[in-house]
């Protein structure tokens, strides 16, 4: 790249450079070490880190853990200072013109914090940079320069090191440092014997170039959501085009020492997260949970001891009535107040009431006779019901009784099984022949019949025990088994 600037009447001086990319890279990474150093020295050297007494205010509590809508996170900030080419980490010496002014800057930023510490921010800065007497070259001497510095638009990020402390409640002063990158874009002009001319012939003569701010600064909490802000920053231009004039190896570079406010935006009511103490809110936290805790423990002791009171009133009822709970006068073991059975005779054993509990009967064995298996036949036999129907006829009753009578007098178990014929589906043929043992188990439980002992299964048309083939063979299939045991 090379740019040319006409000096008259010195004739014309051929202005030309190569840029290095290899070099300007090592020279930018010596400026930034450079300025990593001061920016160490001045946060160790200096204990800036003041506070304010134990005077933590209730609004400013935020509970620990908090999400970021319980603070105020956003902020934004105005400015002006200082502009000028030299800056502390070089001399005068070594830069391309040796006498360097100062000049108006101004500018602004927006904020946004993600935790107390750390915040990244949207940077404008605008003004202007001059300086006198260049270094000779083979081209001659200029007299000054005066650089229009349209803007310098970065985005960095912003480190707070005071706002969290293990001693006091709240930080009266953050001391923080930024570090960033963007773009800018500046008309440099130059001047030798009273005659100007830009150093760019292009585009107006403005250049734009990438440059990396790095800056220090202290804010100063002077009212709730406004801060004083004083700053230095040095910007490191990635390239040697800021004063027009290209002298040495080394990137040009600039400062800007400025004092501007900071106000938060959101509810007023808020803190501002990057001001905010979060060890503070845990001691806070700690003190009143520690309070809550002592309250409820005393309060948990007071309902005990009431609780005792109340105990020891009634065990002294309970023991006035004591005897009339305990006394057993026929012996059987349980206390006259609950004996429904006074004056059992001795030995007797009881129940809970105190009643004599009923003897045992042996257990006798019946057997099923002939006569009883004739019943069941003659009931078998004399089964009917009404045609695809679980009704049984009345003539079938007086069989059906003696069964009854059978099992209630034998305490017989009894099993029957529902049959039927082909004729109809599957499903259908299954739930007639169930319901129709039903049926007779609903009869003979209502003639006494033990329900528990009498067993109804249906099994449609899967056992026939004739063939379907025939009227006489289905009306066979139609039949309930009656088994006795």
């Amino acid at each position: 790249m090379f740019y040319v600037a006409s000096m008259l009447p010195l004739g014309e001086c051929v202005l030309s450079y190569k840029k290095n990319t290899y070099l300007n890279l090592k020279i930018m990474k010596s400026n930034l070490k450079k300025a990593s150093l001061l920016i160490t020295g001045i946060l160790v050297g200096g204990k800036l880190l003041a506070q304010t007494p134990d005077t933590t205010r209730v609004s400013d509590y935020v509970k620990p853990f908090s999400s970021d809508d319980s603070y105020r996170t956003w902020s934004i900030g105005i400015h002006a200072g200082v502009l000028t080419p030299y800056t502390v980490l070089g001399s005068n010496r070594k830069q391309d013109f040796t006498s360097p002014n100062a000049q108006l800057g101004y500018g602004g930023y927006i904020k946004k914090q993600i935790t107390p510490a750390v915040g990244i921010q949207a940077d404008f800065l605008a003004g202007k940079l001059t300086g006198d007497n260049s270094q000779p070259s083979s081209v001659g001497t200029f007299d000054s320069f005066s650089t229009k510095l349209h803007y310098a638009a970065s985005l960095s990020a912003n480190i707070t090191v005071g706002n969290i402390s293990w001693h006091d409640n709240k930080s009266a002063i953050q001391p923080y440092f930024t570090i960033g990158g963007g773009t800018m874009s500046y008309t440099p002009v130059i001047t030798a014997n009273g005659v100007s001319s830009n150093f760019k012939t292009d585009n107006d003569g403005s250049v734009k170039e990438f440059f990396v701010p790095v800056g220090v600064g202290l804010k100063f909490n002077i009212a709730k959501g406004v801060n004083l802000d004083l700053g230095y920053q040095v910007n490191f231009v990635y390239s040697d085009n800021i004063d027009g004039y290209v002298y040495g190896s080394t990137n040009d570079k600039f400062s800007y020492a400025h004092a501007g406010l900071e106000f938060a935006l959101g509810k007023k009511s808020k803190p501002q997260m990057a001001v905010h103490n979060p060890v503070s809110s845990m001691r806070t936290e700690y003190l009143w949970e520690n309070q809550n805790t002592k309250n409820q423990l005393q309060a948990q002791i007071d309902a005990e001891k009431a609780k005792n009171d109340q105990l020891r009133a009634d065990l002294n009822a309970t023991n006035a009535n004591l005897t009339k709970f305990t006394t057993d006068s026929d012996g059987d073991g349980v206390p006259d107040f609950y004996d429904k059975c006074p004056n059992t005779p001795p030995g007797t054993k009881v129940d809970g009431s105190g009643c004599p509990l009923p003897v045992a009967k042996p257990d006798v064995k019946v057997y099923v006779t002939e006569e009883d298996r004739k019943v069941v036949k003659e009931a078998i036999k004399n089964l009917e019901f009404d045609f695809g129907k679980a009704t049984i006829r009345e003539h079938s009753y007086a069989s059906l009784n003696k069964v009854a009578d059978l099992l209630v007098a034998k305490n017989f178990s009894l099993k029957l099984a529902g049959h039927t014929d082909n004729v109809g589906s599957a499903d259908a043929n299954l739930k007639l022949s169930k319901d129709r043992a039903e049926a007779i188990k609903a009869y003979l439980v209502s003639k006494g019949a033990n329900a528990s002992r009498i067993e109804a299964t249906g099994y449609g048309k899967t056992q026939p025990i004739a063939t379907n083939k025939t009227a006489a063979g289905r009306q066979l299939n139609r039949r309930v088994e009656f088994t006795l045991f």
